[in-house]
């Protein structure tokens, strides 16, 4: 089977390709304008915070298998896997310098960054009386940290030695009281919809099947349109990262807005039925007392197995939001790929100018990476990814085609190659 181009498995002709032709790359039609200028800000070097990137360049090194067709996943296996009581931590992120922003002003009128979630999960069958089932989420949260990110996690033990510490730690998500809490953080329900891809192991990529391009019916949106994509990736079945970028659309498509990054970590704790009885400790620090993944992690050689979603449109589809009317294929691959480190970085703490058509990569708490990018042919690709110490990476990508339609959904396992001894040059 013939293997298939994206922003992450690209061969190297493609890749000095695209650097030789950098200028007409952001001519496209899809550029990211972020106010279309280059901003000054000020990063600390002696923390080591990475904070925005270019997009890193991830080269085919061998195929172990090429693709081929798996049996599609069941909604209901699915649906059982994301239902039940889910606790989390969740922040908000700059879509522009990566820094935690605000999520809540408190009491006091102070800003705080940080919040607990809790979610109920459960499927219940259409009222109409279809076979299907549908998924019903409730989440709750409780917001705190009016200190924002704790800098001191960014520095090595031996810088700390000779700080004054100070105490900023947080009360942990057990000491509250989720039930006397009234503050809905969301309510939504999710079905069969043509633009949800899903997994069996409760992974899921969701945002619209179509984005408008060119002239769009005015009448269905008040100002520019504007959507949620929001992907999830599970780790050992009980512990998920969910990732929501708010994404606006002007001039046709042609200008790409990123107004908002959200990401929340979750442990599933008991079925949805079932209060959850348990008062042990849960491993869930806040976002922003955890420290952020940094390029040369990501980088080398990586063992990735890969499973990709296509819709399949014909002259008959009718794309509707509310109806599954468009079919998927899923494909599966194996293969040795090398991720490179971005061309462009930008730390915080020196005065520096970055052009903000560059910002591809947002590296945040967690291990966690989210970025969009739009390659040389104009495809859209939202993508998060999931790193843990382990050397294993997840990843989800969405991709648009120039067309408005979505191309792909791709789901990765990546492992990352160590060898006792290094291997002969």
């Amino acid at each position: 089977a013939k293997g298939k181009d994206n922003v992450w498995s690209i061969d190297n002709e493609m890749a000095k390709f695209e650097k030789e032709d950098e200028t007409e790359r952001v001519r496209g039609r899809r550029k990211k304008r972020r106010g279309g200028k280059k901003i000054a800000r000020s990063v600390d070097r002696k923390g080591y915070r990475v904070m925005v990137s270019g997009s890193m360049l991830m080269e085919v090194e061998d195929v172990l298998q090429t693709q081929e067709p798996v049996i599609l996943p069941a909604w209901y296996t699915f649906a059982s896997s994301v239902s039940g009581i889910w606790k989390g931590v969740g922040a908000v992120y700059s879509a522009m310098t990566a820094e935690m922003e605000p999520i809540e002003v408190g009491s006091k009128r102070e800003n705080l960054f940080d919040c607990y979630t809790v979610s109920r999960v459960e499927a219940s069958p259409f009222a109409s009386g279809q076979q299907i089932s549908q998924i019903k989420r409730k989440i709750n949260w409780i917001t705190l940290n009016p200190y924002g990110e704790d800098k001191n996690t960014f520095r090595d033990t031996k810088e700390n030695s000779g700080m004054k510490s100070v105490d900023r730690s947080l009360p942990k998500i057990e000491s509250f009281d989720f039930e006397k809490s009234d503050v809905m953080m969301e309510e939504d329900i999710m079905g069969m919809e043509p633009g949800l891809v899903f997994f069996e192991d409760g992974s899921y990529s969701r945002g619209p099947v179509e984005i408008p391009v060119g002239e769009f019916d005015e009448s269905r949106y008040y100002l520019s349109p504007t959507f949620k994509f929001e992907q999830c990736l599970v780790k050992s079945c009980h512990r998920r990262l969910r990732v929501v970028h708010t994404i606006e659309f002007s001039n046709g498509g042609s200008d790409i807005q990123i107004l908002r990054v959200a990401a929340y970590e979750e442990v599933w704790v008991s079925p949805a039925s079932i209060p959850d009885p348990s008062e042990s400790d849960l491993d869930l620090k806040p976002f922003s007392q955890r420290k952020r993944v940094q390029p040369p992690e990501l980088t080398g050689s990586w063992k990735v197995f890969e499973m990709s979603a296509t819709p399949v449109y014909t002259e008959d589809t009718v794309i509707n939001e509310g109806n599954a009317a468009v079919p998927y294929v899923y494909l599966c691959m194996e293969s040795l790929k090398r991720r490179n480190l971005p061309e462009n970085h930008a730390y915080f703490g020196e005065e520096e100018m970055l052009d903000m058509q560059d910002v591809t990569v947002l590296w945040l708490p967690g291990g966690v990476t989210a970025y969009v990018d739009v390659d040389k042919d104009g495809t859209l690709c939202i993508g998060i990814g999931w790193y843990s110490d382990e050397g294993i990476n997840l990843v989800m990508e969405r991709d648009y085609g120039l067309d408005g339609k979505l191309k792909e959904v791709r789901w990765k396992s990546e492992v990352k190659r160590r060898w006792t001894n290094p291997p002969p040059m």
